[in-house]
């Protein structure tokens, strides 16, 4: 899959896409539906999303509290995984903010990536102060000769999926709801960074992954999948991960810390994808390291369990 950051400077070869035009936060059961949309309404078009970055949302508001269920670079591997081709991850700014309806029909998907043809949601707002309608597209479509699909919302159990729903369940941690409307398990990638080392003191060394600029799940400890993405130790693992901010060391700074089962090595350094499937419980302040440990015991081994039966 190809990465194209701006439409104005664009290969021959990445022009002339069906694409899914959207933020595709997550990418959700509905996301896929509408991509899937995109793959059938041009066959013999190469398949490509088109998004921004950094989100709008973001944009407009930056001081707003984290929001986002992936990283771009997430969401990037995950549309691949899709088979998307093209992801058009224009770079969200003053100057792309400021176009017109018009303009963005125009200057972006006709003229900067000659797109064959995009599917959107019902919901779909473009253009300066977000005033372009989904009429508004299908007649610049056929003024300017690219193709406008309208995709419904999409429902499971009588119920809309959509981001917002799959932050809810995340925050009240029920991440098996989130896979749900994901299709998915929500995962948590990141870099692995350094920590204070007290899991290795403990007897669970972890992975400390940072969760700065994500929403954040409610606190506590998770069944979980871990996915090593790259280095000599790439591979699927079970594992159990503490969400938060670790009151017994008296933290500040949420971040995540995975313990992979019947795991020896070093993962500094190395990408982690961190899927998770149950909630186990809060976090807790304990009296001493002894009941601590005792804990971990008891949640790694109801982890085991868990994974076991998936």
């Amino acid at each position: 899959m190809r990465i194209i950051r701006d439409y104005q400077y664009v290969r021959p070869e990445d022009r002339g896409a069906s694409v899914a035009i959207g933020n595709f936060d997550g990418v959700h059961l509905g996301h896929q539906a509408v991509i899937d949309l995109a793959r059938n309404a041009a066959p013999e078009a190469r398949l490509g999303v088109l998004t921004f970055e950094p989100h709008p949302r973001e944009y407009f508001a930056p001081d707003a509290p984290p929001f986002r269920l992936m990283s771009a670079e997430a969401r990037a591997s995950r549309l691949e995984k899709l088979g998307v081709e093209r992801l058009y991850q224009l770079n969200f700014n003053t100057a792309l903010a400021s176009l017109t309806p018009r303009d963005f029909a125009q200057r972006v998907i006709c003229d900067g990536l000659g797109l064959t043809h995009v599917v959107i949601g019902s919901d779909f707002c473009f253009g300066k102060g977000r005033a372009g309608t989904v009429s508004d597209l299908k007649g610049f479509g056929e003024e300017m000769g690219f193709g406008v699909t309208v995709a419904e919302l999409l429902e499971t159990g009588g119920q809309e999926i959509s981001s917002t729903g799959i932050r809810a369940a995340l925050s009240e941690g029920r991440p098996r709801d989130a896979a749900a409307g994901l299709g998915h398990w929500h995962r948590i990638e990141g870099e692995v960074i350094g920590g204070e080392q007290r899991g290795r003191v403990l007897g669970y060394p972890t992975a400390n992954m940072s969760i700065d600029g994500l929403h954040r799940p409610a606190f506590g400890v998770y069944a979980v999948l871990v996915e090593v993405m790259d280095g000599r130790h790439k591979g699927q693992y079970f594992g159990a991960a503490s969400v938060g901010v670790r009151p017994m060391f008296d933290g500040q700074f949420p971040n995540i810390e995975t313990f992979l089962f019947d795991f020896t090595g070093d993962l500094y350094g190395a990408t982690l994808s961190v899927g998770l499937v149950d909630y186990l419980r809060p976090e807790l302040k304990f009296d001493n390291l002894e009941t601590l440990i005792a804990q971990m015991d008891a949640d790694c081994a109801k982890a085991r369990e868990i994974l076991s039966a998936l």
